[in-house]
């Protein structure tokens, strides 16, 4: 999904592309390993459910990747073999996505946070781990960040989507945002009947548009894999509570006072060239993307912005090498001796 359009979708949270992942316009597809359509180590949680852990790699520091919205660790598939000599890196589906059972509802930034810790535990146990976020999950690692400082050694956000744009946009955009949301619940709904009737596999017109084509770099398998889950109601009704919490989460602008004290952070920002969209909704997303941006940042006290001009939203896709590169500045610090007289 380009990024122009990924922007103006999540100011409504419509970011229902029933894929993984949206496939990168410059870069020449590189097939997705086939151990992807099968599950990882599970987790156990409260309540009977797992999520499922995929790791790879032994070395003394720990990883964990946090997918966007809509998204699962298949997403990171270009990134872990780019970090695995040096650190033991996890990825993980999200309650409700890929092989993890889903959640009890609501999927907010709060279960969303009380899932990362079990994983974190589950990863690292009691060792600080670095938080790579892209998208949606750049607010999930940064909320870990705030209640669970003393786990998390950095923090690599990977594009996160602006913030705070909807008080400044007219009230023409708001009607059709609004119109758009009450379309895709409809759609939502559509898809969610339809799986527990089990006729998702044989869509009607009205949800030939629930399951779309796997991307280019998907395999057969994997593709497969995924579609199953999607045949499932919990996908669904994991999907619409996310996209419900993700209107509150992006509505709301950056606190001026957010802190993650000392942990080092890295912000990779792909291009945001907003085609298309009128002049007075472009000036407005601009600014709440500069402003959260720039919030984000002067919230660490070791902060750097690394931009790359290219990629598409889609940066772990677009630009492996540079989210390695990140989370190995990242770990070459927490390495580097401590000043004298000062603790780590």
């Amino acid at each position: 999904m380009k990024p122009s359009l990924l922007a103006v979708l999540l100011m409504s949270s419509f970011v229902c592309t029933p894929m993984a992942a949206a496939e990168p316009a410059a870069a020449e597809p590189v097939p997705i390993p086939a151990h992807y359509a099968e599950p990882g180590d599970p987790i156990d949680v409260p309540g009977g459910r797992r999520l499922n852990l995929r790791c790879a790699g032994e070395g003394p520091q720990r990883v964990v990747l946090e997918a966007g919205s809509n998204a699962d660790s298949t997403v990171w598939y270009r990134v872990v073999p780019l970090l695995q000599d040096a650190a033991r890196v996890c990825a993980y589906d999200r309650a409700g996505f890929g092989f993890s059972d889903a959640g009890p509802s609501p999927r907010d930034l709060a279960a969303d946070v009380a899932d990362l810790d079990r994983v974190v535990r589950a990863a690292a146990g009691s060792a600080p781990v670095v938080l790579v976020g892209h998208s949606l999950g750049s607010n999930i690692v940064r909320r870990y960040a705030q209640t669970h400082p003393q786990r998390v050694a950095g923090l690599v956000l990977l594009d996160p989507p602006e913030q705070g744009a909807a008080q400044a946009m007219p009230a023409q955009w708001k009607a059709q945002d609004a119109a758009m949301v009450e379309r895709r619940d409809a759609l939502l709904t559509a898809c969610e009947r339809a799986a527990e009737a089990g006729r998702l596999q044989t869509p009607e017109p009205a949800t030939q548009s629930c399951l779309r084509p796997p991307p280019p770099w998907m395999g057969e398998a994997v593709a497969g894999s995924i579609r199953a889950n999607k045949l499932k109601p919990g996908y669904w009704r994991s999907l619409r509570s996310e996209l419900e919490s993700n209107r509150a989460v992006f509505a709301a602008p950056v606190p001026a006072k957010e802190s993650y004290g000392a942990i080092p952070l890295r912000m990779l920002v792909a291009d945001a060239a907003y085609q298309g969209v009128p002049e007075e909704v472009r000036i407005a997303m601009e600014r709440a993307r500069a402003q959260t941006h720039r919030r984000i940042l002067a919230a660490s006290a070791a902060s750097r912005r690394i931009d790359l001009p290219g990629s598409s939203h889609d940066v772990q896709l677009d630009r492996p090498q540079a989210v390695a590169d990140a989370v190995r500045d990242l770990m070459r610090a927490a390495d580097a001796p401590a000043p004298a007289g000062q603790a780590r």
